[in-house]
């Protein structure tokens, strides 16, 4: 029998690593300081430099990056944010933790990404922003979007690495949840602007309103990115562009290996680094099953979608509002990818989904 395949390996990515790592670790806790060390600060600056923007700011976690920039914009109650509905739960949640109510656009079948002439049907009044998702690693249409002349908040959690972002928008959020493309060892995250006054309302928000803990400015949060985890995330960095050479031609791999005979596989465009390999296919139930069966893991996303989720019924949408969001939730599913994926594993993949549609090997 052979052995189970995962969905991503993680610890396959850092286990080479382990020696910087718990040196890394070592440091922090021989230097005690935990909150606002200088591997945090080290760290805002080597990532501005890698995005090409003029500052970031990490906090705590992705979702408080959303949120954090939404208050620091004030866009609060009464104002409107467009985004998708096919995206995990934490964008439209941020939104609406802000105060703000979220707008949801269709999306284009092809990249699964905010369809800007969805976007058009979506803008009132009461619009403030439009906040693209780089969909699994794809480039969100930034050109096309910022064309509305209204503020781009990009959710960039899945796409660090890829040169196309933070490129448009007056502030790009990111998340270093373990399995994304450049994670960290638990919870993280990180705002990328070229704006330094909203970088400077961010560093007093993410800290409870204040520069220095005597004086309050604002009602802020407690959402600090920690020292430990930014000591990680620097040697991580230093490794992100070949990790994502290395996703790059995985997923090249699979278009070579005929898994787009089986389904439709994504496809390729500059930028898209890959944080996923999402394919779509209406026989998406039995390919799965297949894989389980075969011992190889897959996942499917965002079914129900947002504009169906229990928690969002107060914004009115009911099934059939947004059609291509709907459909793409019923199709995809995405098979293994990390960095590091062999290409025997790939071709026990590509062999697995065939079968389950029939397609000959």
């Amino acid at each position: 029998m052979h052995d189970p395949i995962p969905l991503v390996d993680v610890k396959a990515q850092y286990a080479p690593l382990l020696p910087s790592i718990r040196e890394a670790i070592d440091a922090v806790l021989e230097s005690g300081q935990f909150v606002f060390g200088p591997n945090v600060t080290a760290f805002e600056e080597e990532a501005a430099r890698y995005l090409g923007v003029r500052e970031t700011v990490g906090v705590g976690n992705g979702t408080d990056a959303i949120v954090l920039v939404l208050n620091a914009l004030e866009i609060g109650p009464g104002a409107e944010v467009i985004c998708p509905a096919f995206t995990f739960y934490a964008t439209a949640e941020a939104i609406a933790r802000a105060g703000a109510t979220p707008v949801f656009a269709d999306i284009d079948p092809l990249t699964m990404n905010l369809a800007p002439e969805r976007v058009a049907e979506r803008i009132t009044r009461r619009t403030k922003a439009i906040m693209p998702v780089h969909l699994f690693g794809r480039p969100a249409p930034l050109a096309e979007l910022a064309d509305f002349g209204l503020p781009l908040i990009e959710d960039a959690a899945q796409a660090f690495g890829s040169p196309e972002i933070a490129r448009a928008g007056v502030a790009s959020t990111f998340s270093f949840y373990p399995t994304k493309n450049l994670f960290g060892l638990g919870d993280g995250g990180l705002v990328a602007t070229d704006d330094p006054d909203l970088a400077e309302r961010l560093r007093m928000l993410r800290f409870h309103g204040s520069k220095a803990k005597k004086i309050f400015e604002y009602v802020g949060t407690n959402s600090r990115l920690d020292e430990i985890q930014a000591a990680v995330l620097r040697i991580f960095l230093r490794e992100l562009d070949a990790w994502t050479a290395l996703r790059r031609e995985a997923a090249e791999r699979y278009r070579e290996l005929g898994l787009g005979e089986a389904c439709e596989a994504p496809v390729d465009e500059p930028g898209h680094v890959y944080h996923l390999f999402v394919s779509r296919s209406p026989q998406r139930d039995a390919i799965r099953v297949a894989l389980a069966d075969a011992r190889i893991g897959s996942a499917e996303y965002y079914l129900p979608p947002l504009h169906l989720q229990p928690a969002l019924s107060y914004l009115g949408y009911s099934e059939g509002d947004l059609p291509e969001t709907e459909r793409a939730a019923r199709e995809n599913f995405s098979v293994p990818l990390w960095a590091g994926i062999t290409a025997e594993q790939q071709a026990r993949v590509v062999e697995t989904v065939r079968a389950a549609v029939g397609v000959p090997a």
